[in-house]
């Protein structure tokens, strides 16, 4: 007993030395952030005068850096086992910083690199939950702050007819300026597919709007990327007036949820296009977006039904062993959102896959639908701040649920058995901006009912205090 609880606590004082560091990390990032703040004011400034001149710089640098910290009360549950959320109260935290740098090469062409740090953890090491509460956190083993590249792509916009030049504001990843209102853009190199695809208005960014994974992006959409979020992809966005037609080539990992990705197209690829229309409705002529997405994996996946069949040493069931290339993943995701007035608007989202072979990137989900309303602070003259509502509801295939029922395990899920019920998370937050300040604080609670889509566990409480900075 003696040398049980030395290890316990031996493992709780590394856990708080991580902690400490990644708090510490956070300070001195947030620190940095804000003394640069007059400076980068004035450069602002001086990019302004350049864009209402219809001039930009050939250069463009911004920084953010998010710290979010999370806790959960202990809740019930009538099993666990290695893949679940873990029922003890918990408490953690993350850190992301990244700087976005670019440069334009020739009218139209630019190169963006953005090194990143991130650090931390999502609650249970984000195992236990298809509806993960923190967007920021990754399934990695080692919570320490670690530097990595996560975007560096060419991109080069052709204009196309000839409609006039539309003036893009300058931002993060965009130098700005004047820009063609029709056009073809063709990227290639590292980025996240996220950026391109999916974009919904009011639910994107876990950095400031909703932190939960099924609500910054389409759940069912198991799309390419790394344990981080990035891929090596080619992509093309061709834009026709009030028609966005988007399409790309993308890599997988080598294994589910890792690290590494396979160049090799012959072996693994994944292919997904998008069709946007944005429009206007009503009387009042309220703008709108609407986006039809299909994607379609290859790779080296394991079959839930297959693995029923093969079962370990110890009759458990073990998607891995069954892995072989040339399986395949299939899903569409519509995606919409409308605003019902000057500070007001509401979004849609709907997920399907067919769910017979393992997830391999993203959370595991098979079929999701999800919908929610922002307000805006203008409405009580707080024009920078934001109050939203959202409700995911995520489902899973009969295989898939057959799979965790027999006790296997997935990625990110496995209770050792399972009474099926659909996983739902409600999530509520209130974003505030300090006034002439690049900083947001975000107050935010989510509600998931049966997590690990398991009527045996839960409900499970989490709070999250959330601090982001621009430049």
């Amino acid at each position: 007993m003696g040398l049980h609880n030395y290890f316990r606590a031996s493992k709780k004082m590394a856990q708080n030395t991580s902690v400490a560091k990644l708090c510490k990390l956070a300070c001195i990032l947030i620190l940095f952030a804000t003394s640069l703040q007059a400076s980068a004011q004035d450069d602002t400034d001086a990019v302004r005068t350049n864009y209402d001149s219809g001039k930009t710089s050939c250069l463009n640098l911004h920084f953010q850096a998010t710290y979010i910290y999370q806790y959960k009360p202990a809740f019930s549950a009538q099993y666990s086992s290695k893949n679940s959320l873990q029922t003890p109260e918990d408490k953690e935290n993350s850190v992301t910083a990244t700087l976005y740098a670019g440069i334009r090469l020739w009218k139209g062409a630019e190169i963006y690199i953005n090194p990143e740090i991130a650090g931390g953890s999502g609650l249970s090491g984000a195992f236990g939950l298809a509806a993960s509460t923190n967007g920021e956190t990754f399934r990695v083993g080692d919570p320490a702050p670690t530097l990595y590249l996560g975007r560096g792509y060419f991109a080069q916009t052709i204009h196309l007819g000839k409609e006039g030049d539309t003036n893009i504001p300058e931002g993060a990843n965009e130098i700005g300026g004047s820009k063609p209102a029709n056009y073809l853009k063709l990227l290639i190199g590292k980025m996240a597919l996220s950026d391109i695809f999916d974009n919904n208005a009011y639910a994107n960014s876990p950095r400031n709007q909703f932190l939960n994974w099924c609500l910054m992006n389409n759940g069912a959409w198991d799309y390419a990327a790394n344990v981080r979020g990035y891929t090596y992809a080619f992509a093309m966005v061709l834009q026709q007036g009030s028609m966005s037609y988007k399409a790309a080539l993308a890599t997988l990992p080598t294994v589910a949820n890792g690290s590494d990705l396979n160049t090799d197209l012959s072996q693994e690829y994944s292919l997904n296009a998008e069709i946007d229309k944005a429009y206007t409705l009503g009387l009042f002529r309220r703008k709108g977006n609407i986006r039809l997405l299909g994607y379609y994996n290859n790779g080296d996946m394991g079959s839930y039904a297959q693995a029923l069949q093969h079962r370990d040493s110890i009759g458990l069931p073990e998607v891995a062993s069954t892995r072989s290339y040339g399986r395949t993943k299939t899903g569409v995701g519509l995606s919409a959102d409308q605003q019902l007035g000057d500070n007001m608007g509401v979004f849609l989202r709907a997920g399907w896959n067919d769910g017979k072979n393992e997830t391999w990137a993203f959370t595991e989900a098979d079929r999701t639908l999800a919908a929610g309303v922002a307000i805006n602070g203008a409405r009580w003259k707080r024009k920078d701040d934001n109050l939203s509502l959202g409700i995911d509801v995520n489902g899973l295939s009969q295989d898939h649920r057959n799979y965790l029922a027999a006790g296997g395990l997935g990625f990110q899920l496995g209770d050792g058995r399972l009474s099926y019920a659909n996983e739902t998370a409600i999530e509520l937050y209130y974003s505030y901006k300090p006034l002439a300040t690049g900083i947001w604080i975000t107050g935010d609670y989510q509600l998931i009912l049966d997590p690990g889509y398991n009527s045996d566990r839960g409900p499970v409480s989490v709070f999250s205090f959330r601090l982001h900075v621009e430049l």
